[in-house]
């Protein structure tokens, strides 16, 4: 009888931070075994490294091809693409680590597209890493819809009580500002409501911000930002009978979400989104990319370079991504 649970490629990340060791400990929980069936895409060296700093006893696989895939708990399966030299220095910026990054990634995508994995989890990686390593990508997002020939996805942050999409994320504010425009808004709304839609709630709430303070009050605040680039979107989306309330002021929404008024908020920038999720800690908020052929979850924090090497990241949002990747890939299947 063939295993149905869903087989989750979980990219290394940069192997100068906190994905190795993040990777290492997730894996030494049994229950993740009963969730998805994890397999790692990365260096089995480096996973041996982390092993050895984290102090835990579980083994490394190398295995050549899905075929060999055993998912035990105990035991880390890994397709090891040998990029990193024994003895990278932790917590150094690397061009090696970056481009082995990419290429974790790469082979990840060419999986999930050959329908071999059924989700990517991605560990995090470091931007200018990968830019030293000839990759100018803002971060995983970018990439990944440069690798599947995606036009345009959107970033989705899932914290306890709280779920936020951005229409902008890695620009300037200026920019952001620029850039946001009715139609962009809108898609960023259909694409939370559709992902929301699948994972079972039949009609979200979804809260709009504003790009000024108190929404711009009536023009007291910028220059009719609201009622140039949000109110147009809301307004159409409204028409079609989407439950979605706005722009609304951005400092209440929040509030207002975390009790339960609204199933998912539209931020307008990175800061405005990230802001209220980071404070509810680092372990536990997973980025989800919206918008791509494949599902991918991350976690929600970075390579963590001033801790990389020593044994202490936490790995509960990588825990948290995995979980909710094997959620959504049972959705999707």
């Amino acid at each position: 009888m063939s295993n149905p649970l869903p087989i989750i490629g979980i990219t290394m990340g940069d192997a100068a931070g906190v994905g190795p060791e993040i990777v290492v400990k997730s894996l030494t929980h049994a229950i993740l075994y009963e969730q998805c069936r994890p397999l790692v895409i990365g260096d089995a060296r480096r996973l041996e490294e982390a092993r050895a700093i984290t102090g835990t006893d579980i083994k490394i696989r190398r295995i050549a091809d899905l075929s060999e895939l055993r998912a035990e708990p105990g035991t880390i399966d890994c397709i090891d693409l040998d990029l990193i030299p024994a003895g990278l220095p932790f917590g150094k910026l690397s061009s090696i680590a970056g481009n082995a990054a990419f290429q974790y990634i790469a082979t990840a995508v060419k999986l999930a597209q050959a329908r071999e994995i059924d989700a990517i989890c991605t560990a995090p990686l470091n931007k200018e890493a990968l830019h030293a390593a000839g990759h100018k990508f803002p971060g995983h997002t970018e990439i990944l819809a440069y690798l599947t020939g995606v036009d345009e996805v959107s970033m989705m942050l899932v914290a306890p009580q709280l779920r936020v999409i951005h229409v902008t994320t890695h620009i300037g504010i200026i920019d952001a500002i620029r850039k946001i425009e009715p139609g962009l808004v809108r898609r960023t709304i259909e694409r939370g409501n559709a992902t929301l839609v699948k994972a079972g709630i039949a009609r979200p709430r979804i809260g709009v911000c504003g790009i000024n303070p108190h929404a711009g009050e009536n023009g007291l605040f910028g220059y009719g930002e609201e009622e140039e680039k949000i109110v147009p979107a809301i307004a159409a989306l409204q028409a079609e009978e989407l439950d979605v309330t706005g722009p609304l002021p951005a400092d209440t929404l929040f509030f207002r979400a975390g009790r339960g008024d609204f199933d998912l908020v539209v931020a307008m920038y990175h800061d405005q989104g990230h802001g209220p999720v980071k404070v509810l800690g680092l372990e536990a908020g997973v980025n989800v990319t919206v918008g791509l052929d494949v599902i991918r979850t991350s976690v929600d924090h970075g390579t963590a370079f001033d801790i990389a090497g020593k044994g202490i990241a936490d790995e509960r949002s990588l825990l948290e991504a995995l979980r909710q990747g094997a959620e959504l890939a049972g959705q999707h299947g």
